[in-house]
Order: structure tokens, then C-alpha cells, then sequence
């Protein structure tokens, strides 16, 4: 099973979209995919599964399960998650994926995880098995699901540091401007700071390795060769003389300096073994009406029709955007396999 997290440290880069669009081009070739959102503002949950459900199921919270039931034991104190061996992640969908639902509640737990890391640096057993609760996950859940996508805010907190922890791999997406350039030195900076602080407190924990082994602790940060690549997204074209659609010249200006600062940050968590600007796994444009027309039909662009709403130079468009997405997922899947060669 792979764990894969999508983030960035800006939003408005097409992150949600690009991530259940992905997790449902991977499904519709026969994988077994779970998405879970762990965004407090739950905008997967939205795009998976529409308002109505939302305002439906979230009214009946004894009943309703989400990431905040996962976390419900960790949030009273303990330091285990709640899953049961049974629970089922099956909501019928247009994407055909599994979901474990969003919570704002999220946006609470920081503060839970951020103490729980502060006693992890000091060799806390309870705080660094709270750290470890997504792994914990992944390893309950990795012989139901080949894939399991994690879709996370743009925060460099202690949630979304609990969760890359415990993934195996993370994609970027990327939108063409000068903050998104900041944004990845960001997380480079901030990525290597965290995983030498983990190791220092596991470290002081060496003594005590008996106790470790008693639970799901991961020990090695396959994060920091678990970079897959990134995508460019939402930039503008021009059509040239020639007929072909380029960004407009501003935004080019900053699609050239995306790469090379990618292979300078990112670059340093990646093991594929591969050529110049390979880590761009792709560039989507910008496509206009598509995207709230999947919102509001809570349907992949992949299945969106007539009956939904699409007509005219839409059709070409989603044509367009299937064709690039199942392209990245195919791309995604070619490099976690060749990431395990040469791991």
C-alpha cells in the first residue's frame, strides 16, 4: 500500500481537485483508493459528496464518522486512534473511492499534536505515539487499499507534519506565481528541521526499545525520499502564430524559476533516479467552467455529462483534462514503482 499526501504551503493551487480527480482516475483502473480529508475546511468531502450530504450527516454527530472519530481517543487524552476493524469507509460516489471524511474539529487537534510533539523531543512515549497516529492508520488500513491519499491545508502545523510523518510519499501542486516559489523553500526548510527533531527524540527513546516495538512507531522518515514530483497549475495561454496555446509572458517568467527551485528544494526528497525537469509530473490550464461544474455535480471531470450540465466547447474541454489527468496518474503510479527500485 502507498500513503500519499497532497500539499502545499499556498493554497488556491487546484490541490483538492487534482487529488480526488487522481484518487478516481487510479480507482477506475481497477485500484482499491481511500481519500482522506484531512482539511478542516473539508473541501474534499464537499467535492466527493455534495452539500446536502454534508449538512445532512454532520446534523447527526453520534452517528457520524469522520477523521475527528478517528482521533477521538487522542483528543481525550489517550494516545491511540479509533478505528474499528469493521468500520466501513464506503460512501456511494461518483468517484468510486472510499472517504473518510473531513472535520473543522481538525483545526483543535493542532493544539493536541503540537504538545504531544514538544514531549516527543524530549523522549515522551505518549508523545510520540500521538505523533505516529497516521501511521498507525496506514498500517491498520494497508491491506484494504492499494492507495491512500491524504488531502491536507496549506498549514505547516502540526497536523499536516503528524500526517507526512506517517505517509510514504507527497505530491505539490503547484500554481504559477512568486508565492508559490516561497512556498516550497517553506517546506524544505521546514521538512528537514521536523524530521531531525523526531529523530533527536527517538533517539533518547533508544533505551527503551521494547517498549517502542509494543507499537506502531516509524522509525525511518521515508518521507525524505518520498517526493513524487509536482504539477503546474491554472496558468494562462496566448495562442501563438504557430496555432500552439503558451503561458503568457509574466506568468512564463515564473514557469521557468518553478523547476530549477524544485530541484534545488524538493528535489532533495526525491530518489528517482531520472532527468532533467522529470519531477514536473504534469501542467494542467486553466479550465474555466469545468471545475464548478464538477463541484455542483459531485462528479469527477472524468464522468461529467450532459445531464450534468456540460455542453459545447465543455466537452473538449473535460476531453483535454482527462487526457492530462490520466496521464499524471499513470506517471504517479510509474514512480512509486520505480521509487521501490530504488529504495
Amino acid at each position: 500500500m502507498k500513503s500519499i499526501a497532497f500539499f502545499n504551503n499556498k493554497g488556491g493551487v487546484g490541490k483538492t481537485t487534482l487529488a480526488c480527480n487522481i484518487a478516481s482516475a487510479i480507482a477506475k483502473n481497477g485500484s482499491k483508493v481511500l481519500l482522506i480529508d484531512c482539511d478542516p475546511q473539508c473541501n474534499s468531502t464537499l467535492l466527493i459528496m455534495g452539500d446536502q450530504f454534508v449538512e445532512d450527516y454532520y446534523q447527526t454527530q453520534s452517528e457520524s464518522f469522520t477523521i475527528k472519530s478517528i482521533l477521538r481517543a487522542i483528543e481525550d487524552g489517550d494516545a491511540d486512534i479509533t478505528l474499528d476493524a469493521a468500520q466501513s469507509f464506503s460512501f456511494e460516489n461518483r468517484f468510486n473511492i472510499d472517504l473518510i471524511p473531513g472535520h473543522p474539529y481538525l483545526s483543535a487537534i493542532e493544539d493536541i499534536l503540537s504538545d504531544a510533539w514538544q514531549k516527543l523531543k524530549s523522549g515522551d512515549l505518549g508523545g510520540t505515539r500521538k505523533t505516529n497516529w497516521c501511521y498507525a492508520l496506514n498500517s491498520k488500513l494497508e491491506e484494504k487499499y492499494n492507495y491512500i491519499f491524504y488531502d491536507l491545508g496549506p498549514s505547516l502545523g502540526a497536523l499536516n507534519r503528524t500526517v507526512l510523518h506517517g505517509c510514504s510519499h507527497f505530491i505539490t501542486p503547484m500554481g504559477v506565481d512568486i508565492f508559490s516559489l516561497i512556498g516550497i523553500e517553506n517546506i524544505q526548510k521546514w521538512i528537514n528541521h521536523w524530521t531531525g527533531e523526531y529523530t533527536n527524540g527517538l533517539n533518547i527513546l533508544t533505551g527503551q526499545q521494547g517498549r517502542i516495538t509494543r507499537y506502531p512507531i516509524k522509525e525511518v522518515h521515508t518521507i525524505l525520499s518520498g517526493f513524487i514530483g509536482y504539477t503546474l497549475q491554472q496558468y494562462i495561454t496566448k495562442k501563438t502564430k504557430d496555432g500552439e496555446r503558451r503561458p503568457t509572458k509574466a506568468y512564463e517568467l515564473i514557469a521557468d524559476r518553478i523547476d530549477p527551485k524544485i530541484q534545488e528544494t524538493l528535489g532533495q526528497f526525491s530518489n528517482l533516479e531520472v532527468g532533467n525537469k522529470i519531477l514536473n509530473l504534469g501542467q494542467i490550464p486553466h479550465l474555466y467552467s469545468l471545475i464548478p461544474l464538477s463541484q455542483s455535480a459531485n462528479a469527477p471531470i472524468h464522468s461529467l455529462i450532459g445531464s450534468d450540465g456540460l455542453i459545447g466547447s465543455q466537452i473538449f474541454q473535460r476531453e483535454t483534462y482527462v487526457s492530462i489527468i490520466e496521464s499524471i496518474a499513470a506517471e504517479i503510479v510509474s514512480r512509486l514503482a520505480r521509487g521501490d527500485q530504488n529504495a
